[in-house]
């Protein structure tokens, strides 16, 4: 088998790969789902403890399936610089390295339990075989420059938000307002309008300007979420064709002959 023929099985469009690639395609996310189970199951110390051994088989399998695929897809890849470095292939190699982590270096358990969490980085692995996921990459795609905008304007409210506020509480408050990186997250809260309550101004002025804070904070969290849905609606629009409405065809008449 070629590599030409190998890169259309793994890629994503039957098209090219026929079924073999549907074929591969499912049994991939059926594994990957399959991975998370497991890593959300693994968390529960009883289950770990109950069903020890399936866990590190299952781990093995996967392992060698992953470590397989990434090795084929840098074979079979045009450029391997280009692939290791792009974000789906530091996805396939995030998702075998925490697994060989442990060989290479002496590493603490509670690392390594951190590493064995990480696996559910496995997950982003479906970005390539579905479809959804893929409309959603490409939405945030074309419209990064809007969304970097409003990140960028987001991120100086939330200096300014946090600046203003530690200079009027932190008489007030030292211990809740010590800092601007601590008020920080009272301006992440408030301006998201979550508002956890555990920190909050006393001040006349400083409820004046949480109040004013909060309510810009509606429209701005709201900037990037109406971005992202009407690049949405546009790219379900252009993808599927809109439906004639059935309607009577009109009647031939016949010719008169002369």
């Amino acid at each position: 088998m070629t590599k030409k023929r190998i890169n259309e099985i793994m890629g994503s469009d039957p098209q090219y790969g026929g079924k073999a690639t549907v074929v591969f395609g499912n049994s991939l996310m059926i594994l990957i789902w399959l991975n998370v189970i497991a890593v959300i199951l693994s968390s529960v110390d009883e289950i770990y403890a109950s069903y020890n051994k399936l866990f590190i088989w299952f781990e093995y399998i996967s392992i060698t399936v992953f470590a397989v695929e990434y090795i084929l897809r840098l074979w079979t890849a045009p450029s391997k610089l280009r692939y290791i470095f792009s974000f789906m292939g530091m996805v396939d190699l995030l998702t075998i390295l925490p697994f060989f982590m442990p060989f290479i270096a002496n590493i603490d358990s509670r690392i390594f339990r951190i590493l064995r969490i990480f696996r559910i980085v496995r997950v982003l692995k479906l970005f390539r075989y579905n479809k959804a996921l893929d409309l959603i990459t490409r939405v945030f795609r074309e419209h990064k420059e809007k969304l970097f905008i409003t990140i960028f304007f987001m991120g100086i409210m939330l200096l300014l938000a946090s600046s203003v506020m530690y200079f009027i509480e932190n008489r007030a408050q030292p211990d809740k307002f010590p800092s601007i990186p601590a008020t920080l997250w009272w301006a992440v809260a408030t301006i998201t309008t979550v508002g956890y309550g555990d920190v909050y101004p006393l001040t006349n002025i400083g409820k004046i300007l949480g109040a004013v804070i909060a309510v810009m904070g509606v429209g701005l969290i709201a900037l990037p979420t109406g971005i992202i849905s009407m690049g949405l609606i546009k790219a379900v629009e252009t993808k599927v064709p809109k439906r004639k409405r059935p309607g009577k065809k009109p009647r031939k008449h016949p010719r008169r002959r002369g």
